[in-house]
């Protein structure tokens, strides 16, 4: 479909792979596109009976959004609308495929990976992969799917863990959440994802797609509810000093300063942002931004 994403279609099943393994099979929107693209032909295919999603390699499935695309919404956040467009129109393709999909984790499942991962109907994970949000640790609300459906799959007290903690989870402490469907060894990954897929196949079809269907109202209906604010709100703060923190935090391969972040609050509003190349956040008694050594408000040349 495009050159990180990839569909082959075999007799009635259809795989898409999602091929970034350089960065984890991070999202950027060029791969969203493509997964939208992927997810409707598939749609559009009435001699394709079950679908899987999966991603090259066996470090990542998927890590979620591309960090090095996001810092770009630091300097245009109005941008960051569009960008959730694309988002959630690759995640509406997958959770609205007439045909049920199948997640096959290959890797670490992260962020909007994890969110990729709930669109679909079955999961099968190999045993040595692990799970993970990092929203509040790194400067994103997890709303692209997360806090919208992890409560009905794992309960509400476990999904408040992986979201507001952001441990990291052992495939099999997720297949005993119901987090996933299967845990298998690495070598079996694909026999156990193909069993699933013969058995889907080996059911009524009209019946199959409108059962997922109704299966679907409550992702539905919390989905419709919440994600039109999700993106508002993502984008009013996507260049905040929350988002720029955790972003130039990865970029610089340094602890998040969340002292920093607290301080800014307690002191009724964030640091700096630089009126000339917007950097943010910049410490309060800083006189010139550092990295375009604009005045700042309150310096003398300002």
């Amino acid at each position: 479909m495009t050159e990180t994403v990839h569909l082959a279609v075999d007799g009635r099943r259809a795989t898409v792979r999602i091929d970034r393994p350089e960065v984890h099979n991070a999202l950027d929107r060029a791969t969203l596109d493509g997964l939208a693209a992927a997810f409707r032909t598939i749609a559009a295919d009435p001699a394709v009976g079950v679908a899987v999603l999966t991603g090259t390699g066996d470090r990542a499935f998927s890590t979620g959004a591309d960090l090095g695309e996001q810092e770009q919404f630091l300097q245009r956040p109005n941008d960051y609308w569009a960008w959730m467009g694309h988002f959630i129109a690759a995640v509406d393709a997958i959770r609205q495929c007439p045909v049920p999909v199948v997640a096959r984790l290959n890797g670490m499942v992260v962020g909007g990976g994890n969110e990729l991962n709930l669109a679909c109907d079955l999961a099968v994970a190999a045993e040595d992969i692990s799970f993970r949000h990092v929203g509040p640790s790194r400067g994103s609300l997890p709303a692209g799917g997360a806090t919208q459906w992890m409560p009905l799959l794992v309960g509400d007290r476990r999904a408040r863990e992986v979201m507001l903690l952001n441990r990291p989870h052992t495939a099999l402490q997720a297949l005993h959440w119901g987090w996933v469907n299967r845990v298998v060894a690495r070598e079996r990954l694909d026999r156990e994802v193909d069993g699933l897929c013969e058995e889907l196949l080996a059911k009524m079809p009209e019946i199959v797609r409108a059962t997922k269907v109704q299966l679907d109202f409550w992702k539905d209906l919390s989905w419709s509810m919440t994600i039109r604010m999700a993106r508002e709100w993502l984008t009013l703060h996507a260049a905040s000093m929350e988002v720029a923190e955790g972003l130039r935090s990865f970029q610089e391969k340094r602890p998040v300063d969340y002292e920093l972040l607290r301080s800014a609050i307690e002191q009724a509003g964030p640091a700096h942002a630089c009126p000339g190349c917007g950097t943010q956040p910049i410490e309060r008694n800083a006189a010139f931004c550092s990295r375009c050594g604009s005045p700042l408000a309150g310096s003398p040349d300002a």
